[in-house]
This record gives structure tokens, sequence and C-alpha cells, in this order.
């Protein structure tokens, strides 16, 4: 676990926004978070409770949890760690 994490989740609002801008919303926060890192999407459009979940499964993320409050819903994920082939500072594998 990395210092961010220890600190709470990441929030995210996307509240009153309709699908699919939680997802891009979230998606954007993953992609600068770091590996571990935890990002809590809070949304009002339902659809987002099913969207955010397929999206953290297709992407390799964890889903943590889901929280459903009387104004909107809670979603927490975790950002999956980097793995070698995925990284933008190394080059082409060497054959």
């Amino acid at each position: 676990m990395n210092a961010a994490a220890d600190q709470g989740p990441t929030i995210v609002d996307a509240r009153g926004l309709r699908c699919p801008a939680p997802v891009i919303r979230l998606a954007r926060a993953a992609k600068a978070a770091a590996p571990g890192e935890r990002l809590t999407v809070l949304c009002t459009d339902p659809a987002a409770e099913h969207d955010v979940p397929a999206w953290a499964r297709m992407r390799g993320h964890t889903l943590v949890g889901t929280v459903r409050g009387p104004e909107h819903v809670a979603i927490t994920v975790e950002v999956r760690p980097l793995h070698a082939s995925s990284r933008d500072d190394e080059g082409p594998a060497a054959p």
C-alpha cells in the first residue's frame, strides 16, 4: 500500500453527470493515479452502478465496494499495478 492509499481514496465527483461521463472522469483519474491508489467516484446516474464495475473489470482494476446513499452512489476502485509490458518508460523488448 502506498502513502496516498493511507490517506483514503481520491474522490472523483461525477454527481449530476450522465453516462458515459462518470466512467470518463474515473478513467482520467485512474490514468494519473499511482498503482494501488483507491478512487471513489460519486454518481447520481443509476447506469454508473453497472458501467463503473464493468470498466474496472475490463481495465484490470479492483472493485473495492459500492455504497448507496440517499443522494448518490459511491463506487470505489483500486488502481491496478503497472505491468512491465505496459510501462511507457521502457522501449520495445529485445528479440
